[in-house]
């Protein structure tokens, strides 16, 4: 989702780390592109066991989350990402099932799939912060996106542009295309795992293309 299909993690990270410092937790612009694909609750427990040294309660996390949305929430409309839509198109055109799979438990982004994405989401292939027990780098995202495709490993590809989420897939063992979107080195993402590092979402589209496997895996 994020990242991916829209270039919103610059407000993200935005909002990860203005919010934060109401509570006395400091996170940099930079730290939240290495948190991407984590649950709200995983990333907020990681801040409370370092600066409080201890895990946050469920209560303090939702105040915490709620001021980091809001913060999010205020800041310009995110435009689809560049290149997106060509490799949906892509992978549509070879007979793909298209599989969202993400961290995200923001229910206006996900209402924004179908206005700028139209025909390429359902609601049955979809994987969300809201589904699983295990967020991002756990495996289980990506075990439960090929459990909903009805697929093997082998049939699968995972376009991810976050280490947290080439880390999940590949413990999945899905063959991963990163998209290098932010500003992170491609170093970050093949140590994470990635089979193959591009520059953007247009390079994925090409790579797409020339590939013929069965099923593609979106973020």
């Amino acid at each position: 989702m994020d990242g991916v299909l829209f270039d919103s993690m610059p407000n993200h990270a935005y909002a990860w780390s203005h919010a934060m410092t109401q509570f006395g937790l400091e996170m940099t612009a930079y730290e939240a592109y290495l948190h991407e694909g984590r649950t709200g609750s995983g990333t907020i427990n990681i801040l409370a066991q370092r600066f409080w040294g201890r895990d946050a309660t469920d209560e303090e996390k939702a105040r915490i989350y709620a001021a980091k949305s809001e913060v999010f929430n205020a800041c310009p409309e995110a435009k689809p990402m560049p290149g997106a839509f060509e490799a949906l198109t892509a992978a549509k055109e070879l007979g793909c099932k298209i599989v969202l799979v993400t961290g995200s438990a923001q229910v206006s982004l996900l209402e924004r799939l179908e206005e700028h994405y139209p025909g390429f989401f359902c609601q049955d292939l979809m994987v969300t912060g809201f589904d699983v027990k295990q967020g991002k780098p756990h495996p289980e995202p990506y075990l439960m996106g090929l459990q909903k495709a009805g697929v093997c490993v082998e049939e699968a590809i995972v376009v991810e542009n976050a280490p947290l989420g080439v880390e999940s897939a590949h413990n999945a063992g899905i063959f991963t295309v990163a998209a290098n979107t932010g500003p992170l080195e491609d170093a970050c993402l093949k140590d994470a795992g990635a089979d193959i590092v591009l520059p953007g979402m247009m390079d994925v589209a090409k790579f797409l293309r020339a590939y013929t496997k069965p099923s593609v895996g979106i973020d």
